[in-house]
């Protein structure tokens, strides 16, 4: 009995920290959504992070912020925010953890920009240009598929002449109609 029950524990001690990952931290949640732009600084009056939000609320940078689909995180002595809203402790924690940031200095801010996909983009400590993050985007192959994609609309193709034959029944030279759309 004894060695069933040491053996359970011990199956619990090394399976418990595997089920317990964090499969719904911040950024897999955006993942294939969104764009997190994350700024790290030790005080709410960080100048990098007071220039950086000054700057994102202009109008110009506000629009094409919101155009290249991404959402702003701060992190300010631990408490975070998304997109100007509270987050918990707990997913604050989770996003730092998410991060892989490890000990670093608290002298000047980070600004982290995490692509579509999941993958760090920008890694920058101290001030930085919205211009220099949206240029990155820019060149980031997903959003060159979506700026190839929403300006194409659908063109309507004009309908060739009915083949001649009874009205009522398509004709063995008339073209197969294209199968429909899957939708998945």
């Amino acid at each position: 009995m004894f060695s069933r029950s040491l053996t359970l524990a011990i199956l619990f001690a090394v399976a418990g920290p595997l089920f317990a990952a964090d499969g719904d931290t911040p950024l897999t949640q955006e993942r294939g959504k969104s764009r997190p732009l994350i700024i790290i600084a030790s005080s709410s009056v960080d100048p990098t992070l007071v220039s950086l939000k000054k700057s994102l609320d202009e109008p110009a940078n506000k629009e094409a912020f919101a155009k290249r689909n991404m959402v702003l995180y701060t992190v300010v002595n631990m408490i975070g925010q998304r997109n100007g809203k509270d987050m918990d402790a707990q997913a604050t924690m989770s996003l730092i953890r998410d991060l892989k940031l490890g000990a670093r200095p608290g002298d000047q801010a980070q600004v982290i920009l995490v692509g579509k996909d999941g993958e760090t983009k920008i890694d920058h400590k101290g001030a930085i240009d919205p211009k220099e993050i949206f240029s990155t985007i820019d060149q980031m192959p997903m959003a060159e598929k979506e700026a190839a994609a929403a300006p194409s609309a659908p063109v309507a193709e004009p309908k060739a002449a009915a083949p001649a034959g009874k009205p009522g029944k398509a004709g063995k030279n008339a073209p197969a109609a294209p199968p429909a759309g899957l939708d998945d």
